[in-house]
Order: structure tokens, then C-alpha cells, then sequence
């Protein structure tokens, strides 16, 4: 039947009355398969470098060119990313940086010098950064509300799980078939998933968010044609002058100075906080492990050792953030475990013997995997509207990279100063300076909807999308209960 164009989608409320069934498996298998590979370019250049310099290919200034043109166009993709995502749609910005940094690990398999391979490894960054930001908040647009942390943790340790596997392959790829083989397997794999992906469809929020309601309702007739169980949703008509801010023409989209006014302003400083935070912790920190045990006296190889023990702390701390996320919220969460990770980051200088050692850094990598999986994956983009979701969430880890990158300078001269001790004060400073953030600047969104979780400057689509959620309560999936 031919709708009036003044009427809406609805699309927050009929993806949220879905049952959780295979199309959002599908999707968690499309999104995190990139976001996997994402990881497993990132981190095999340990491997890679080190192989580099034992052959002479490369040297230890021209390594950390490599590592530092990785994180100037992670920077640069994130931001870039968040633009596309929010400007042209989610469907072409996850396509877009796939392809980037595929087609740049391809190139790098046939780089002829070190200068060269760091030019596309800038490049690869681009792509890299993007895809970490998109993944992440494109799935939470599809997923019912009581489900979406669960789901989000899933890909934070699909995402994780990466780190093992690098190393698995690095350590068997490397030797037999050389460094270049580790840039043409993500090289095949971001084709083979670009092609996959092709199929994946447009958030059906997002395109309500452009004004193309029309589009969105047709994609959300199509989704729900999988679930024959469902009750047909009958679409309720809206005035042409009670059409949500969030409805407006593409051309009218906000840009990144709505993030600085009010009423996103305390959530675009929120965010920033909790990205600088997390991220200045995992690489001021875990990151540090292996130099602060051998400042300790412990022999490297042991060291090495005692790192690979730790890392075990990376899955379980998903898992756990998994488990929380849906019942107990994510900000009560996210608050409990940073005051875990500051009682063993202040733990982690007064114990010397090896069990004690790897007891404490495995809590403090679990907790940083746990806030990675409830922050990263799923509160940060939940703060944020439709219509500028991508950009909040791309800008507040471009801070959070910019700031990290700065916090390693500052611990080398804190080390120098005052040691261990020095710089895990430095880093319970910073987390505690996160736990009063969130006390005070952040918002509870466990089993809200993402309309409901908007800020007041989207209040009408609030109110239009309460209504219509209420209407349409006698039709829920067994999947999704009411509001609260």
C-alpha cells in the first residue's frame, strides 16, 4: 500500500520489537570478521618490524616511523571515517576503509624499500581507524535494546581474539614464507570481506535520520520479512510539522561543532575523558609491561614470558564485559572495574615475586579488554544521536590517540623521576579523574533505546518514538521486552 511521504519509519521502534535471530548473527559475522582483520593488521607489525630489522631492511628510527605513520593515519581515519559515516552512510563508509587499507596491504607486499612501506603503511592507518569506529557503532543501530551490549562485547572479543592469532601466524607464516606474507593475507581477506559485505544493508536509523523515510521503511520491511512470527507493523501517519530534527535533508546534517554545543557538549567531554583515559592506560601501561619487568631484574626471555601469561586477562575481560553489560548497565560497570584496575595498577610496583607479577598485569589487562568491550564497543556510540553518532565517536578516539601518543613522552620523563611508583600514580590519577567523569556527566542507556538515550535536542523524536513504541507493544519479538 502507497505511503504519504509525511510518514515516518519508525525505525528505532520496529528494529527494537525484533526477535534476536540469524539477520543479527549475520551481521555480527560480516562486521566483526572486518574488525578482526582490522586487529590482526595492527598487530602484526611487531612481528614484521622485528623480522625487518634482523635482515637490515629497516632500522630502528625507520621501525618507529612505521609504528608512528600507523597512528597518524588511524588519527586521520577515524576522523575522516566518522565524516563519511555520517554524511554518506554507514553501508559506504564500512566499504570504503575496508578497501583503503586492503588495498594498501596488497601494494605492500610488493614494496621495493623501508621509505615506501611506511608511505603505505600511513595509508593502511587510514583505513584502520575508520573501520574500529564503524564496526562498533553501525551494529548497536541494528540491534534490539536489550541485547545491544551483549552484542557489542561479542565484537570486542572477536576484535581481541586477534592478538593471539597474529602471533600464531606470525610465528608460522614469517620464518617460511616471509614478512610479506603477513600484508597478503590481510590483502586477500579485506577483499574476500568487502565482496561479503556488499550484501550487508544501510541502517535503516540512519536513513530515517536523512529524511529518507521511504527508503527505510522499505529496507525495515525487507529485514522483518525474516521473522514470518512477527505481528506486520502498521505504520502510524505524523504531521509534516511534528517531523523529527533528526528527519532533516542530508544537506542539513550537523557537523562537528553541534558536538560543542549544547546538549552534546558534556557527552562530547565525556567522551573524550573516557578515550584519553583507556587509551593513555593501555599503552602507558600494558604496553610498558616488558621494560618495566626487566627494570625490575627480571631476564627479557622471562619477561616475554611472563607478558604472553597476562595476555590472558585480554579474553576474559570480554567475556566479563559481556556478562555485565545487559544486567548491570554500562556505566555502573564501566565505573566498577576502573576501581579493579586502579587497586592493581597501584598493586603492580609492590609486588616482586613471578606468580604475583602475573596475577596483578593479567587483572590489569582483563580490566582493560572489560572497558574496551563496555566503553569502546558500546557505550561511547550510545551517547551520541543518529545523525551524528560516527563523528562523536571517531572525534573522542582521535583525542584519545593524541593524547595517549603525548602520555608516552610524559611516562618516559615520570619514569625517570620517580620510577614505577611514578607512573602508576600518574595513571590512577588518570583513572580516577574517569570515574568522577562518569559520575557526573554520564547518562545510564542499559535497555534504552537509542532514540530514547538522544539528548534534548532531539526531543520530539523522542516523544514520536515513545508513542509508537507504545502502540506497538502487543507486537514485540519474544526477544525484546518493554521499555523501562
Amino acid at each position: 500500500m502507497s505511503q504519504p511521504h509525511t510518514l515516518r519509519a519508525h525505525s528505532g521502534a520496529r528494529l527494537d520489537r525484533l526477535p534476536v535471530g540469524r539477520f543479527h548473527w549475520r551481521l555480527v559475522g560480516m562486521i566483526g570478521a572486518g574488525l578482526f582483520l582490522d586487529a590482526f593488521d595492527i598487530y602484526l607489525q611487531s612481528g614484521v618490524l622485528a623480522t625487518l630489522a634482523k635482515s637490515g631492511w629497516s632500522t630502528l628510527e625507520s621501525n618507529a616511523a612505521f609504528i608512528s605513520s600507523t597512528l597518524i593515519g588511524m588519527w586521520l581515519g577515524s576522523l575522516i571515517g566518522g565524516y563519511i559515516g555520517d554524511r554518506y552512510g554507514r553501508r559506504m563508509a564500512y566499504q570504503f576503509n575496508l578497501a583503503v587499507f586492503g588495498a594498501a596491504s596488497i601494494a605492500a607486499v610488493f614494496a621495493p624499500s623501508m621509505t615506501v612501506l611506511i608511505v603505505l603503511r600511513f595509508v593502511m592507518g587510514v583505513g584502520l581507524g575508520a573501520e574500529l569506529i564503524i564496526g562498533y557503532a553501525t551494529l548497536g543501530e541494528f540491534v534490539p535494546s536489550l541485547a545491544r551490549g551483549r552484542f557489542g562485547a561479542i565484537l570486542a572479543l572477536l576484535t581481541n581474539l586477534s592478538v593471539t592469532v597474529t602471533g600464531i601466524v606470525g610465528y608460522w607464516a614469517i620464518p617460511a614464507l616471509g614478512w610479506r606474507s603477513m600484508f597478503a593475507l590481510v590483502g586477500l581477506g579485506a577483499v574476500g570481506i568487502w565482496f561479503m559485505r556488499k550484501s550487508m544493508p544501510e541502517s535503516p536509523r540512519w536513513l530515517e535520520s536523512q529524511g529518507r523515510h521511504e527508503e527505510a521503511d522499505a529496507l525495515l520491511r525487507s529485514i522483518e520479512a525474516g521473522f514470518p512470527d512477527l505481528p506486520a507493523w502498521h505504520v502510524a501517519s505524523a504531521p509534516a510539522t511534528t517531523a523529527p530534527a533528526d528527519a532533516a535533508p542530508a544537506a542539513a546534517t550537523p557537523g562537528y561543532r553541534a558536538l560543542f554545543k549544547r546538549p552534546l557538549l558534556s557527552r562530547t567531554v565525556l567522551t573524550m575523558i573516557m578515550s584519553t583515559v583507556n587509551m593513555s592506560v593501555l599503552y602507558g601501561l600494558i604496553a610498558w609491561f616488558p621494560t618495566f619487568l626487566v627494570k625490575q631484574g627480571i631476564a627479557v626471555t622471562s619477561t616475554l614470558g611472563y607478558t604472553a601469561v597476562m595476555g590472558i586477562g585480554t579474553p576474559v575481560g570480554c567475556l566479563i564485559g559481556m556478562a555485565l553489560t545487559d544486567r548491570v548497565g554500562r556505566r555502573v560497570s564501566i565505573v566498577g572495574v576502573l576501581a579493579l584496575e586502579a587497586v592493581a595498577t597501584a598493586l603492580y610496583p609492590t609486588v616482586h615475586s613471578p606468580a604475583q607479577l602475573m596475577v596483578t598485569g593479567a587483572v590489569i589487562m582483563m580490566c582493560s579488554a572489560c572497558i574496551t568491550s563496555l566503553a569502546f564497543a558500546v557505550y561511547i556510540p550510545e551517547l551520541f544521536p543518529t545523525e551524528l553518532r560516527m563523528r562523536g565517536s571517531s572525534l573522542s578516539a582521535a583525542v584519545g590517540r593524541l593524547a595517549s601518543a603525548g602520555a608516552q613522552a610524559g611516562i618516559v620523563v615520570i619514569f625517570g623521576m620517580g620510577g614505577i611508583f611514578g607512573v602508576t600514580n600518574f595513571l590512577i590519577g588518570l583513572i580516577v579523574l574517569q570515574i568522577l567523569a562518569l559520575m557526573v556527566l554520564g547518562v545510564n542507556t542499559r535497555a534504552r533505546t537509542l532514540e530514547d538515550i538522544a539528548p534534548e535536542a532531539g526531543a520530539q523524536a523522542e516523544r514520536a518514538a515513545k508513542v509508537a513504541q507504545s502502540s506497538a507493544m502487543h507486537g514485540r519479538g519474544a526477544g525484546v521486552s518493554p521499555q523501562r
